[in-house]
């Protein structure tokens, strides 16, 4: 089998992702508390540099695209974005040896992509196939790497030691990421702005409910992603969703 220029490209970044999550989580005690937060001076100025940009721009563009478009649409767009999710989550299934979920979500994904339409309708849910989520960063989990350190990357937010090399690795197994430039670049932004209109009563609560903003978003970030790397809860939703742009 022979790959492409890009595709070696990225499987090279992809494998290099792999090595560097391994080797910055081994480099922290494995047995410390995963809510320590020896970043969290620097996390803070990151924090407050994403507040901003969401305040001025994010937020803004986010309540403008809900105003103008109807529930349906939004509905459907939002299903689209999260059928296009399964994919990754497929590939996660088989990685973490699930492989009856596989099956599952496999099937979930072929019902909503044909006579859901694209996943535009969520055909599969009502039929019993409910949704999972699996991500790279839970599949380092399932093998044993240690969360490692709480880390608040620039635009993106909550993550850590062994999610942020992990959600790269999502990011280029995403079906967008194999389109030409511009319908990529196209259904980004839409995404994007998407997700940050599912999180406006989310934020709306936040900023009247937590004394410290910055500690609870941390505090539900881990225990969410506890949660998930141990199969606990099977995705359920917290009252504030903490977790930031989910493919």
């Amino acid at each position: 089998m022979k790959f492409t220029k890009r595709e070696s490209s990225k499987l090279a970044r992809i494998t290099l992702c792999f090595l560097a999550s391994f080797m910055l989580s081994i480099s922290v005690d494995t047995k410390a508390d995963e809510e320590d937060d020896p970043l969290e001076p620097i996390n803070r100025v990151i924090f407050e540099f994403n507040e901003i940009v969401d305040d001025n721009i994010l937020e803004p563009v986010a309540k403008g695209y809900k105003y103008v478009t109807p529930d349906p649409v939004e509905k459907g767009i939002s299903n689209f974005f999260s059928n296009l999710g399964e994919i990754n989550t497929i590939a996660n299934d088989l990685l973490q040896l699930k492989f009856q979920q596989a099956g599952k979500d496999s099937l979930r994904f072929f019902l909503n992509s044909t006579i859901g339409v694209l996943g535009i309708f969520d055909v599969a849910t009502p039929l019993g196939l409910s949704k999972n989520k699996e991500d790279f960063g839970q599949t380092l989990g399932f093998w044993g790497i240690p969360n490692g350190p709480y880390l608040v990357l620039p635009f993106l937010g909550p993550s850590s030691f062994r999610d942020a090399p992990g959600s790269f690795v999502d990011y280029e197994l995403s079906p967008i990421e194999q389109l030409h430039h511009e319908e990529r670049q196209a259904l980004r932004l839409i995404n994007i702005v998407e997700t940050r209109a599912k999180l406006l009563r989310a934020t709306k609560i936040l900023d009247t409910a937590a004394k410290d903003k910055y500690i609870f978003i941390r505090e539900s970030y881990l225990q969410k992603r506890e949660s998930l790397v141990r199969d606990g809860e099977n995705e359920e939703e917290f009252e504030i969703d903490v977790y930031g742009i989910d493919n």
